[in-house]
């Protein structure tokens, strides 16, 4: 069984980043992640609604997240201005029948290539592994998103497997609870 210990999930930082539960005061700068981003095809997104909508769609499906399992994606913002970066965190899941977490993460475009979603996953990996009691933590990579995937090499995952995941083909990245803590 595993057993879960929620302290302080909601009220993490790291080098350069503060990590809370979203609000709906989010939804003007996290419609910025809809704008000009070559990778909305590897979510499960309606693109006929407009940029407010599918932030405000994103905002409530973790606002329903943190109420059924205390987990869900955190609002990122950088600590030297407090822009909101992105939304990364914890998500509990089943694959292949087997209940897990991912560390899941998506960085607004306007941030790529700062680091920030290397950042934001070995935070969440550091955290799992000393707060949730389960035998491996895991990222959902898309075939295709090779960003992505070197982000979870970089926090010590290794593919798993591939399997069909809400229709997309998908590598599973995985890395054992006897990891040591990387920031």
């Amino acid at each position: 069984m595993i057993s879960i210990d929620r302290m302080d999930y909601a009220n993490q930082e790291s080098e350069r980043l503060i990590y809370r539960r979203a609000t709906f005061d989010d939804i003007p700068a996290w419609s910025e992640f809809f704008v000009d981003n070559d990778r909305l095809h590897f979510f499960d997104f309606d693109l006929t609604k407009t940029k407010e909508e599918l932030a405000e769609q994103w905002i409530v499906k973790q606002f329903e997240r943190y109420t059924t399992n205390g987990y869900g994606h955190l609002a990122v913002e950088l600590k030297s201005t407090g822009a909101l970066i992105a939304m990364g965190g914890i998500l509990p899941r089943e694959i292949k029948g087997r209940p897990e977490f991912e560390i899941g993460y998506s960085v607004n475009p306007r941030y790529w290539g700062n680091g920030y979603a290397t950042e934001t996953a070995m935070t969440m990996k550091d955290f799992a592994i000393n707060q949730i009691d389960s035998p491996r933590f895991i990222s959902i990579i898309d075939l295709e998103n090779h960003q992505s995937a070197n982000v979870a090499v970089k926090n010590g995952m290794k593919v798993l497997f591939q399997t069909d995941f809400m229709g997309a083909e998908v590598n599973i990245y995985g890395i054992d609870n006897s990891a040591k803590s990387t920031i």
